[in-house]
């Protein structure tokens, strides 16, 4: 704990009449930018298989829950040690096939979730609850039916959700020459709705797969800018240079 206890002393000093004026001045709302650049660059580390970005990253998102602990001390809500103790407390009560040797009677996924129905009040809990409406639309799909799922409430087999995905698409096309663009907006959702249950059927992480498919698109159309003057192109060789590039990356693998 020394180490820890060194940056909560850091932060204290920075927060003090001697610190530093930008980190005195600092909110707690000001962190909700801050916290999601951290947490892409974690990811972008992770991505990147690299030890020491990881190490670093890790390290800037602890600075920042110290420091958002830190202002919330000084308005007398919590400190640090109350955020530790918090979820130290959650997950041994959350683990109980760990710590009290209990024997699950059903899966994992159901009793974390009947754990945290008694942590609750009946009225207050829900099994959608705490999925943030902020969070990116593509990951709250996954989350929010990959919740749904534990209770059974799912397709029996992929082919089902296939089945659904032509049904979604016959639907948009349908709201494409007759419906209004609300009717249009609304299919369009339905059908990537549909699209993220077959990837979690895959075992798919959605938000990753179509990062990976925007990076990957966004290699091949820097190939084409870098072999032509693309507002001077043509159709028919960014489309050449767009094979190029896949075929180059074809060899490369």
């Amino acid at each position: 704990m020394e180490s820890f206890d060194r940056l909560v002393w850091l932060m204290e000093r920075l927060r003090s009449d001697e610190g530093c004026p930008w980190d005195r001045k600092q909110k707690v709302s000001a962190f909700k930018t801050f916290m999601l650049e951290e947490v892409y660059e974690i990811i972008e580390a992770i991505e990147r298989d690299s030890v020491q970005e990881l190490k670093e990253e890790l390290g800037d998102l602890l600075f920042h829950i110290v420091f958002i602990a830190q202002i919330c001390r000084e308005r007398g809500a919590f400190d640090i040690n109350d955020v530790i103790e918090n979820v130290y407390d959650k997950m041994y009560h959350r683990h109980p096939h760990v710590f009290r040797k209990e024997v699950l009677d059903v899966p994992i996924e159901v009793k974390w979730e009947d754990l945290k129905r008694q942590e609750k009040k009946d009225d207050e809990y829900s099994l959608l609850a705490n999925i943030p409406p902020t969070m990116p639309a593509l990951l709250r799909a996954y989350v929010i039916t990959k919740r749904a799922a534990k209770v059974g409430f799912d397709w029996q087999k992929i082919g089902d959700v296939y089945d659904k995905m032509d049904e979604e698409i016959a639907e948009l096309k349908e709201a494409e020459t007759t419906g209004s663009p609300e009717r249009v907006r609304e299919e369009v959702g339905d059908l990537l709705f549909t699209i993220v249950n077959i990837a979690r059927f895959l075992s798919v992480d959605p938000e990753d797969a179509l990062r990976a498919t925007s990076d990957k698109f966004t290699r091949r159309f820097s190939y084409i800018e870098n072999n032509t003057d693309i507002r001077n192109s043509d159709a028919d060789t960014m489309d050449k240079l767009w094979n190029d590039s896949k075929s180059l990356e074809d060899k490369g693998k």
